[in-house]
């Protein structure tokens, strides 16, 4: 006995309609398809609440529904679908900016760190920020510039970080004097615990131990800096500020450097700034974002284009309240090496 003789005989049991009551279950079930159909629409899916099932189990689709239901093997359950989480898949646009697009091509030729567990990744930089301060004099504003040095563990604890520090002398904030304060704070500090307590979401962290298993594949790590965020301008520059966590104090392998370019230089609004300026006073090409009022660049030698800092520059004097054109926030990354250990360090401030 052949497969469509035994097929045959398993149908005979159950009593087959007419041509009638065929062509009106057919018009019902394309309809419930098509979407046509009263009840709340659902989608096929294999192995899931809402699926065709039965004893013979049939694909729908144009007139095979007739012959299904002629077999009486098909049911369609009106069990209600369970919804499933939103998976958005984010296309990466066309790379706009050139300078990261270059330090991209160029990540792989500095000579590479491979910090093991239980070591610590060190940095060097040089920095400037804005400082207020409110005493019986008044208020006033300067900018605090500095030295830091500080060891990060490899497997990203930060609590186990160590940062010392040695105070430079301070600038003027654009339309301010610089405060008889701002001289006095302490030459030196250090070395201390870095913080009390780390609570950053697997997502954002940029310890080595995180950052080395990032994804080389420039639109995955599009994705990645995109984590959790929704669209539009406030997306992009969330994403944009992101890049800056992965570049300052941070450090991560040849090919996931590239791929954080690359990703970096497909985020809308991205510009080039021809003539750029880190804290150390070492001059670079940067790639660029407004946000708010001011200009966030990233800086990159003109030559090598390794990365040596960021700065912040104001593009609207009423919305930074300095004049247009003035450097506010600047950092420079002047060392990155690897330590064994790092100093004992005071508790934290």
């Amino acid at each position: 006995m052949d497969e469509m003789t035994a097929l045959d005989r398993f149908r005979s049991e159950v009593p087959r309609p007419g041509p009638d009551d065929l062509r009106a279950e057919e018009a019902r079930l394309m309809a419930a398809i098509s979407g046509a159909d009263p009840a709340p629409a659902r989608r096929v899916r294999a192995g899931g609440p809402g699926r065709v099932r039965g004893r013979l189990a049939i694909g729908l689709a144009g007139g095979l529904a007739a012959a299904a239901l002629a077999a009486g093997a098909v049911v369609v359950s009106h069990e209600p679908a369970q919804r499933q989480p939103e998976q958005v898949t984010r296309i990466m646009p066309v790379a706009a900016s050139e300078v990261l697009t270059r330090a991209a091509d160029n990540a792989g030729k500095f000579p590479e760190l491979h910090p093991k567990p239980g070591q610590y990744l060190v940095f060097e930089s040089q920095t400037m920020n804005p400082a207020e301060l409110n005493t019986a004099k008044g208020h006033s504003r300067y900018l605090e510039r500095g030295y830091r040095k500080v060891w990060l563990p490899v497997e990203g604890d930060a609590t186990k970080g160590v940062i010392e520090g040695k105070r430079l002398s301070p600038k003027p904030y654009p339309g301010w004097p610089i405060p008889p304060e701002a001289y006095q704070t302490e030459p030196s500090n250090g070395p201390e615990k870095l913080a009390d307590f780390d609570n950053r979401v697997e997502y954002l962290r940029n310890d080595y131990a995180y950052t080395s298993r990032l994804p080389t594949d420039p639109q995955k790590m599009y994705e990645h800096l995109y984590t959790r965020l929704g669209t539009g301008p406030e997306a992009d520059i969330e994403a944009w500020q992101r890049v800056g966590s992965l570049l300052t104090e941070a450090y991560m392998p040849a090919a996931q450097r590239a791929a954080l370019f690359r990703a970096a230089a497909a985020i809308p609004g991205v510009t080039t700034i021809d003539d750029a300026v880190d804290a150390a006073g070492r001059k670079g090409i940067a790639a660029a974002k407004v946000i708010g009022g001011s200009r966030h660049e990233y800086i990159f030698d003109r030559r090598t284009y390794r990365y040596l800092g960021e700065r912040e520059v104001v593009t609207d004097a009423a919305k930074a309240e300095a004049p247009v054109g003035s450097v506010l926030t600047s950092t420079a990354l002047l060392k990155v090496s690897v330590a064994d250990r790092a100093p004992q360090a005071k508790p934290h401030r």
